[in-house]
């Protein structure tokens, strides 16, 4: 294919353009700002350009453009194969403003270049090549030279690419979005590692920027990638990048190269796949979720065959200690499973025998060793262990995760079938709003595509990377669609039934909207999914370059409020566990960590006194109890009604959602230490194992015994350890062993946590590692994981635990004064919403000592401990008891005692 015709040459142009003396000799700039692997110039429109700096009217502007690639910047100018289109002093416009904020704000300083009109049918072509946006003074010399930013005008030029069929389109047709492209074919091959290749060339519709080809059904199961022909700027030249497919369905081993795959092939389902039945859908603010990775779950568990741990095949195993775990707690009442990353990741070579596992003794070692986390460092880019929260391919099942990564798509669905059938429906935890890679790395699948497009780049071009990896850009429409179109996929073809976005906040609210819109078309008649009955939440922190809604509304706690789109709360968890995850000391306390107790001189980091803060952790924890909601209206600390969008979180209103379904309570989660790690650091060191068991047990109750979606960590209702590690997302197997088996312990005492996010607390961790007495033994594991089912089984005992509606939660929920700090006492009138009790009464004491409590409003009142804990197997949780001759409440300490009133 010929390169792209650009008309006239760089000289042709300025005469063309009135400035005389532009074909002779002229003057060397001698100051130019001349970074072309830079770009600090964005092309937002095909008739628009927004320049970083003041357009001033007597320089001269142009994009020089080169379809070989050529520019370069030389003694002062530009060389090479150069040709221009010219641009003119110009103005945004307010729909331009509106599209481009940080561009527009009175701070960022960009001014606008139109371009001109005689030059408008060289736009296409010139996107095809190199393009730089310079700047002329009166006298010719070159001021400024910068590459250009294309993201703005590739959405404006190829708007109808948004409906056009991408990846396998059916037999064995292909196609695939790269309008920057100047050729791309698709090379065939024989087999997954094999070189024998044919190559076939890909037809492109010019008005998409979509290249295709068909093919026939022999074509199936075929392997392939794409050779792309492209301007790279990471490269500096034009390029031909084999990747695979944005849109792959399935790739080999290792990901080297997608597979054409029909996703209703017979061999690909499992047996009764067609016909699955789904536990029965729940209400968002009903669900009670447990975060799970796919390795932890069976890696360490003996009842497995040795071939399955850590696989998807281990979710089949109805017999093993964790799904006889698992059916345990959906019969306690758990309604969904989420699963860490499951999509196709970068970390974790697919193939057994292509990692090395940590090689020393680790069980051998001393607790409080720092030799398990040197063994463990050895390995960690080479063993099986990741989190996954680096994306390669986002709608292809991971291979590392299957029994042998030619078989993912089957094991996945079994899988879910799996989880199913034991009771749990699945959510996945996505990751679109970074990769891996960016530009040439051999990782990068979008940006070798479509350099330059799918990710959010900054004012210099580089890419943003506040995600900590490189950041993606879904305002942009292609990647906006990309991930509606991944989550449809994983929805009607893996029966996923709910969705966590990882760091949603870096989202455009429109874009989760539109995934939103996408699955509630879904119909069990058409598509074989409810997809009304899919949830979705994630994590609406508002941090990096789109924070404030610099760049588009985001999808951050306070825009989600309204749309039932879950967004998790920090506000319960840090008043529950006691100050922040990013304390220098780990030592602060909360509510449900011994707050309460704590000595007099025992200050916070704000230099308060522990009465205040935990009379303001109280204000926390009771709004979170009624669903974090901005307008529910309790007393406050401060003894008068509050709104709980007036109680303050950090200089935040706390209270940010408008119904409970906008929120997702936890107190822990894969991030931070883990419940038990937490109180290990909080409690005093002489604190018992048993009151630490109701410690936790306390800190759970205030997620499930609240309104909005419930959220736990795996393994919190088993007094989960990872030995102190704060982030164990590449920890190996040892430092986040899931742990079925009670003999086993719970995780604590695996030496200290790996120094790379650790080793400043290595003090406070030595001596807590040391200390046997922290090491729980089976009786204290057995009681912990009863109290959470006696919790899971109040909370589906009534629908007083999940209202529905803000209103009903204004109405319903209220919290009686209790007269003891580090106490509270919820009441939820249950009255037409449970068929026996009129009220259910919760006391939460998160004191040393035993609370009697006098509740006016139940004396002579027939109140009575909830019926799970009144047969509880637990001594001390039987102590609760209810006196209606006085309406006291009396609730053992550190214990969240349940009460009913009925008529």
């Amino acid at each position: 294919m010929h390169a792209p015709d650009l008309g006239v040459t760089c000289g042709e142009v300025w005469k063309l353009s009135g400035v005389d003396g532009y074909l002779l000799p002229r003057p060397a700039a001698t100051g130019a700002d001349a970074e072309l692997s830079r770009a600090s110039a964005q092309w937002i429109g095909r008739d628009t350009v927004a320049w970083k700096g003041e357009v001033a009217e007597e320089n001269h502007y142009a994009l020089a453009c080169s379809p070989t690639g050529g520019i370069a910047y030389e003694k002062g100018d530009l060389t090479g194969d150069v040709h221009l289109i010219r641009l003119a002093p110009g103005r945004l416009s307010d729909a331009q403003k509106a599209a481009w904020p940080h561009l527009a704000s009175p701070g960022a300083a960009y001014g606008a270049l139109k371009v001109d009109p005689r030059d408008a049918g060289l736009v296409r072509d010139a996107l095809r090549g190199q393009v730089v946006a310079i700047e002329r003074g009166p006298s010719g010399a070159l001021l400024t030279a910068t590459g250009v930013q294309i993201p703005g005008v590739l959405d404006d030029l190829y708007a109808g690419a948004a409906w056009a069929p991408l990846g396998p389109t059916g037999r064995g047709g292909l196609a695939v979005w790269a309008p920057t492209a100047q050729k791309v074919e698709l090379a065939l091959y024989d087999g997954p590692s094999t070189d024998r290749r044919t190559v076939h060339r890909m037809r492109r519709d010019d008005a998409t920027g979509v290249w295709s080809i068909d093919g026939p059904a022999s074509w199936r199961g075929r392997y392939y990638t794409y050779l792309v022909t492209v301007y790279a700027p990471a490269a500096g030249k034009v390029v031909t990048n084999e990747v695979t497919d944005p849109y792959s369905l399935s790739v080999s081993a290792g990901s080297g190269r997608s597979r054409i795959v029909d996703l209703d092939d017979p061999s690909l389902r499992p047996e009764g796949w067609t016909g699955l039945e789904k536990p029965p859908a729940v209400r968002q603010d009903r669900a009670s979720i447990y975060e799970l990775h796919v390795r932890d779950f069976s890696a360490s568990d003996a009842t497995v065959p040795a071939a399955r741990r850590g696989t998807y095949k281990a979710f089949t195993e109805t017999g093993s200690a964790g799904m006889t775990e698992l059916r345990s707690l959906a019969e306690d009442g758990l309604t969904h499973i989420h699963l860490l990353p499951v999509f196709d990741f970068a970390t974790v070579p697919d193939r057994k025998a292509d990692r090395t596992e940590p090689r020393c003794d680790l069980a051998a070692l001393p607790p409080d060793s720092d030799r398990q986390q040197a063994c463990v460092a050895e390995t960690a880019a080479k063993d099986s262990y990741n989190w996954g929260y680096d994306p390669l391919h986002y709608t292809v099942p991971e291979g590392s995760y299957a029994t042998d990564p030619d078989r993912r798509i089957k094991e996945f669905r079994e899988m879910v079938a799996g989880l199913n059938g034991a009771g749990l429906r699945v959510v996945m935890d996505v990751v679109y709003n970074h990769t891996h890679a960016a530009g040439q790395d051999p990782a990068s699948v979008l940006d070798r595509v479509v350099p330059g497009y799918y990710h959010r780049l900054m004012d210099d071009g580089t890419v943003a990377t506040s995600t900590c990896c490189a950041n993606t850009a879904p305002e942009h429409a292609m990647m906006g669609r990309l991930v509606v179109d991944s989550i449809v996929t994983w929805a009607k073809e893996y029966k996923v039934d709910g969705f966590r976005f990882d760091l949603m906040g870096h989202h455009p609210k429109a874009n989760i909207l539109a995934v939103r819109e996408a699955l509630d078309a879904l119909t069990p008649e058409r598509d074989g999914v409810d997809g009304r009955s899919i949830i979705l939440y994630g994590e609406g922190w508002n941090f990096g370059e789109v924070a404030g809604g610099a760049r588009f509304e985001q999808a951050t706690q306070a825009n989600m409020a309204g749309t039932g789109i879950g967004t998790f709360s920090d506000r319960l968890r840090d008043a529950v566990r006691g100050g922040t995850p990013f304390d220098a000391d780990p030592g602060v306390r909360g509510f449900g960590s011994g707050l309460a107790d704590s000595a007099p001189a025992d200050s916070g980091p704000d230099d308060s006194g522990p009465a205040d803060r935990l009379a303001h952790y109280e204000d926390l924890v009771k709004l979170g109890l009624a669903g974090n909601l901005r307008d529910f209206t309790f007393t406050g600390s401060c003894g008068t009604p509050v709104r709980g969008s007036e109680v303050d979180y950090n200089g935040s209103p706390a209270g940010y959602a408008a119904e409970p379904g906008d929120t997702v309570t936890y107190v822990d989660a894969h991030d931070n230490e883990t419940l038990f790690d937490a109180l290990a650091y909080k409690l005093p060191g002489d604190t018992p194992m048993a009151d630490r068991v109701r410690m936790q047990s306390l800190s759970l109750a205030t997620v499930l015994l609240g309104q909005g979606a419930a959220f736990v960590h795996a393994g919190s209702e088993r007094l989960r350890s990872k030995s102190l590690d704060r982030n164990s997302y590449d920890s190996g197997d040892w430092f986040n062993r899931l742990l079925w088996d009670c003999r086993q312990g719970n995780g604590f005492g695996g030496g200290l946590p790996p120094a790379k996010d650790n080793e400043a607390r290595w003090p406070y961790a030595r001596p807590l590692l040391a200390d046997p007495a922290l090491k729980p033994d089976c009786a204290a594991i057995g009681a912990a994981r009863a109290r959470f089912g006696e919790l899971l089984r109040i909370r589906y005992s009534s629908a007083a635990f999940s209202l529905g509606s803000a209103a009903e939660i204004g109405r319903r929920v209220s919290f009686p004064p209790s007269g003891t700090p580090g106490v509270i006492v919820m009441r939820i009138d249950a009255t037409g919403v449970d068929p026996v009790n009129t009220a259910i009464y919760v006391v939460f004491n998160a004191t040393g000592k035993t609370a009697a409590l006098v509740v006016p409003a139940l004396k002579g009142a027939r109140v009575a401990p909830h019926p799970v804990q009144a047969a509880s197997d637990d001594p001390v949780v039987r102590q609760a008891s209810a006196d209606p001759a006085t309406g006291t409440l009396t609730v053992p300490a550190r214990t969240a005692g349940v009460f009913t009133e009925t008529s």
